[in-house]
């Protein structure tokens, strides 16, 4: 008999069987929006978009006062009051918010090309600023603005709204708390048709999927393994029949220290979406899956057994009320807020690397990229 056949093992590890375990309580994990206890201050909303009704319907819903608002198109600002704050005052200029002293806190949801000089007006005026994501472009500009908000002692979040949806949000607490042990591996999946960007200004964005779309899975796996990933291999590619002129089709791979981790983005599935979530540890693994970014099932397995949470909300508009949320504790608090921008620059740092390295075919340090390429 051979060394081999004497060390092999049984017949139900060769058939990777998965051993039947009990159904446990969950355990009880601080995944829901936070909120602040007594701080109500007056929001001024820079930019009222598409995505603007997402973050105004949040706020709302918190019983958050947004008291003015700007946009470049009054008419959209006008029609957004309408539904969600009538008793917002419309301003013909963005400077008049920052100007105006009963405005604590700004939220500044424009596009990364017009947003930096507002960002930067914003905390020289001493106002608390709540960035849309993706934060910056160039990691320099960031770490600038950051030193700015620090000098000014006045708090800069982004609005990297998937880490309070609630599956992200639980499975990212949850191997906090250590009930997983030391993480072993972080796998996530999107399936779904990013086809309705064709022909808007989103395509006109080359790295759509890794970098515009991509960035809450990166903020995710950071927020997961943190200083542990060190580099990037990623690629992308056009789907059979697309319209868009940009890849809908990106995958990567993110070396960690002690373990591994890859995102893979199926951006261009006209029928059977799925969103799936994996963080494997030490001591267990957390799993979500569901057809889409709001139903999601998340199961949690140990030596104990299989828990499955019964998670409240959704991350369309819940994700929303947790950036503002957290930015608002922090305030109240005086202390850094979660989303905080100088912990957001790594994030971001490995989604350029994923750019830089789609471009160039080779693993990229993270870090070693420290603006978007194009």
């Amino acid at each position: 008999m051979s060394d081999a056949t004497q060390d092999a093992g049984d017949l139900e590890s060769y058939a990777l069987k998965a051993a039947d375990l009990p159904v446990i309580d969950a355990p009880d994990v601080a995944y829901r929006p936070p909120m602040p206890k007594n701080y109500r201050p007056r929001i001024g909303m820079i930019g009222t978009g598409g995505i603007s009704g997402s973050h105004l319907d949040a706020y709302r819903d918190a019983g958050w006062e947004v008291a003015a608002m700007w946009n470049r198109t009054p008419s959209k600002c006008e029609a957004k009051a309408a539904e969600f704050c009538p008793g917002a005052r419309i301003e013909d200029d963005w400077k008049s918010i920052l100007e105006s002293s009963d405005i604590d806190v700004v939220d500044i949801t424009l596009h990364p090309e017009h947003r930096t000089e507002i960002i930067r007006a914003a905390l020289k005026a001493g106002k608390h600023v709540l960035s849309q994501k993706p934060f910056v472009t160039d990691l320099d500009e960031g770490i600038g603005l950051v030193k700015l908000a620090q000098d000014r002692d006045v708090k800069l979040a982004v609005n990297q709204n998937g880490r309070w949806a609630p599956h992200f949000s639980y499975m990212r607490e949850a191997a906090r708390a250590g009930h997983i042990g030391d993480i072993l591996s972080v796998h996530l999946a999107v399936h779904w048709n990013h086809g309705w960007t064709a022909g808007t200004p989103f395509d006109a964005i080359e790295d759509l999927i890794l970098y515009d779309f991509g960035v809450h899975w990166f903020d995710f796996v950071n927020s997961v393994v943190g200083e542990r990933a060190e580099a990037v291999f990623a690629q992308a590619t056009h789907g059979a029949g697309q319209a868009n002129k940009v890849p809908l089709l990106a995958q990567a791979m993110v070396r960690v220290q002690g373990g591994q981790a890859s995102v893979v983005f199926d951006g261009g599935m006209p029928q059977g979406p799925r969103d799936t979530a994996f963080v494997g540890g030490t001591k267990g693994s957390l799993v979500s899956d569901g057809p889409d970014l709001s139903r999601q099932v998340v199961t949690l397995t140990t030596a104990e057994g299989i828990a499955r949470p019964k998670l409240e909300g959704q991350w369309f508009n819940d994700g929303f009320k947790g950036t503002m949320g957290e930015l608002l504790c922090a305030i109240e608090e005086d202390r850094e807020p979660s989303n905080g921008a100088a912990e957001n620059l790594r994030s971001l740092a490995m989604a350029f690397a994923a750019v830089r390295s789609r471009m160039t075919g080779r693993e990229v340090e993270i870090g070693e990229a420290s603006r978007l390429d194009s």
